[in-house]
């Protein structure tokens, strides 16, 4: 089985490319972010038309997430029940069940961007971290096998970054911002990508000024993070360039991971 998560900034923008991009590489579950659409607007039919149930969170020109899945999908919830107020549409889970398995909670996340380190939206971004981590210990204890995919707005460390000296403990990479996803680590859940040995400059997104991709100025804030009973099973887990190098694309990559289940 093969999940993915793309940040693909506007999925009206991207929608030749999440198309294109289905049919080449045919993951069984997608996780978007910032589909800046309301359900209105969402492409549902196209992607029905591609084979994918969709349950979609949305919020008109800023943030949304959605799970697209050729399987079908149960237990929709959007939103953390402990952020009810909160407008910003940000996080949204679903339930899959692969065919002679068991059922994964898939969950799609979007973590604010933070802006600055002496920014409300900073501030606002640690206690988002905090509420996701006191969600997913949650979803961990009473789904066991939990998949949170998504732009997390982390560089998880030094090798995630194209020069850490250069970027320092500007946002993004911020201590305090580690420290918050080391606790979500710690309840038990692995990046994905680091159970693997990877070569150094593998990144999942590259600012769209400077030639920054091309010079492959990038950082790694897009993971997969698998709960203890669910890591076992993965196989691999990286990025895919190739439609960063697409005309007009999103400043993300895909990054996707195959499991045994």
């Amino acid at each position: 089985m093969k999940i993915a998560a793309w940040n693909v900034n506007s999925v009206r923008a991207r929608l030749p490319h999440i198309l294109r991009w289905l049919a080449e590489c045919a993951p069984e579950v997608l996780l978007l972010q910032e589909t800046k659409s309301v359900d209105d607007t969402f492409p549902f039919t196209e992607l029905a038309e591609a084979g994918y149930e969709t349950a979609h969170y949305g919020q008109r020109a800023y943030n949304g997430v959605a799970v697209l899945s050729r399987l079908a999908m149960s237990e929709v919830e959007k939103g953390m029940p402990e952020r009810a107020d909160d407008p910003q549409a940000r996080i949204i889970a679903a339930t899959v069940t692969p065919p002679a398995g068991e059922a994964i909670r898939l969950i799609s996340v979007y973590v604010p961007n933070g802006q600055s380190l002496d920014s409300d939206k900073y501030e606002y971004k640690l206690r988002w971290l905090e509420h996701l981590k006191n969600y997913l210990s949650v979803a961990q204890e009473c789904w066991g096998r939990v998949a949170v995919c998504g732009d997390y707005n982390i560089a998880p460390a030094d090798a995630d970054i194209y020069d850490p000296e250069e970027w320092g403990e500007a946002v993004l990479a911020s201590s305090p911002e580690r420290a918050a996803l080391s606790e979500i680590l710690a309840l038990g859940y692995k990046d994905a990508h680091r159970l693997f040995e990877q070569p150094e400059g593998v990144f999942s997104w590259w600012d769209y000024r400077a030639a920054a991709f091309r010079r492959n100025r990038g950082l790694r804030i897009d993971l997969i993070l698998l709960s203890r009973l669910l890591a076992p099973a993965c196989l691999s887990c990286a990025p895919d360039k190739t439609p960063r190098g697409w005309e007009r694309p999103s400043d993300h990559a895909p990054v996707a991971a195959k499991l045994a289940v």
